[in-house]
């Protein structure tokens, strides 16, 4: 019996033919592993009628990043740190069962609606739509299931490229309109992962996409991102209430907890006395990007004294919602059996602001037909040499 692998994608005809690549070896012979560890065999799998897959991007300098259409979702990015050393700087599993079993959406795509809609309700054009309500009457992340646990399409892969597609159908949790969605990764030569998201709809709707990964650029994922230098290119948080709602309003940062208008620990702060770390527990917040005018923006840069690895978030979002992963408690196994700690990861989740919908101050999340919407979010790797 041949063997399939599936490392790379090969575009046919415009579609890309399950990136399987038959190589005539016999089943005795151990399959290739990816330089992050992962085995291809353990993300095929068949959810909904569809079949799943590993797919793996890289450049020539070497940094690898590896996707699974499950969810649409980054399962690794292997960078290197200031001496050369190559590690896997994002968490999540090594096999397509766990990203199903636990869920708090490592590495994908959000969907349709990144943060919450209050009331699991909203209006366009004088028609109130009532969506899916999950904890507090509040509609989450776009419901469940939502983008993360659908099984996408490829539509073309070239070995640095990835393109995924996922028809929303209309009603789906209560949004109204038949979206056609689109998610590229590509991965540069500068070591930057580029996410870039495309979608219309035959009704009006909104749309507010996000990707969801969570990053220790130490690439020792059992630590904490305490010790992490972090930079926000944002004057303003917008406030919750006690019950993590947002109020609508925006709270300035400078001269407390969330001042990182310059370079400072992500430690420094997080524990202290302010009335919105006490509703979280940490970072979970919104930051207004500065100037933001849907023009590609520096949004945020962390930096690792340790290893000298960097990166910095540019986006064409007008939020970056700051998440330091304080609900992990190490009873989460992710990938090579490593326990997942508070405060191991953080994620820079490029969006609108939650409940836009209702907030007519907030920037408009609002896509109508005829109108393409689109999105771009870069995670640009570099090295210091501090």
């Amino acid at each position: 019996m041949r063997g399939w692998i599936r490392l790379w994608c090969l575009p046919v005809a415009g579609a890309v033919v399950g990136a399987l690549l038959s190589v005539g070896r016999s089943d005795a012979e151990p399959e290739p592993m990816t330089a992050s560890g992962l085995r291809p065999a353990d993300f095929r799998a068949v959810i909904d009628d569809r079949p799943t897959a590993l797919y793996r991007l890289s450049n020539e300098a070497g940094m690898e990043v590896c996707v699974t259409d499950y969810g649409a979702r980054v399962v690794s990015v292997v960078v290197p740190d200031r001496n050369g050393t190559m590690a896997d700087v994002v968490c999540g599993f090594d096999n397509v069962a766990d990203y199903r079993r636990v869920r708090q959406n490592f590495g994908s795509t959000v969907g349709r609606y990144i943060g919450r809609i209050l009331g699991a309700r909203f209006a366009i054009d004088g028609v109130e739509y009532r969506l899916q309500a999950g904890g507090g009457g509040h509609c989450s992340h776009g419901g469940s299931p939502g983008f993360a646990d659908r099984v996408w399409h490829p539509i073309a892969c070239d070995g640095r490229t990835l393109t995924l597609a996922y028809d929303s159908p209309d009603g789906e949790n209560g949004f109204p309109g038949n979206l056609h969605m689109q998610v590229r990764f590509t991965v540069r030569d500068d070591n930057t992962l580029a996410v870039d998201y495309e979608a219309t709809t035959d009704k009006p709707t909104v749309l507010n996409p996000s990707n969801h990964s969570f990053f220790n650029i130490s690439g020792d994922l059992s630590t904490t991102v305490l010790n992490q230098r972090l930079r926000i290119f944002g004057d303003s948080i917008t406030e919750y209430d006690a019950r993590k709602c947002v109020t609508g309003r925006f709270l300035p940062v400078e001269g407390t907890a969330f001042d990182f208008k310059e370079f400072r620990r992500i430690g420094d702060g997080i524990d202290d006395p302010d009335p919105q770390l006490a509703v979280t527990g940490g970072y979970d917040h919104a930051w207004r990007i500065d100037g933001w005018d849907g023009t590609l923006r520096k949004a945020a840069e962390i930096a690792d004294d340790a290893t000298g690895r960097t990166l910095t978030v540019y986006t064409t979002e007008p939020a970056v919602h700051v998440y330091t992963a304080n609900g992990h408690n190490g009873r989460i196994v992710g990938k090579r059996g490593t326990a997942y700690q508070r405060r191991n990861s953080l994620c820079f989740e490029t969006m609108h602001f939650a409940d836009s919908p209702n907030q007519p101050h907030f920037p408009s999340t609002l896509l109508r037909p005829g109108e393409t919407f689109r999105s771009t979010t870069e995670f640009r790797f570099g090295v210091s040499d501090d």
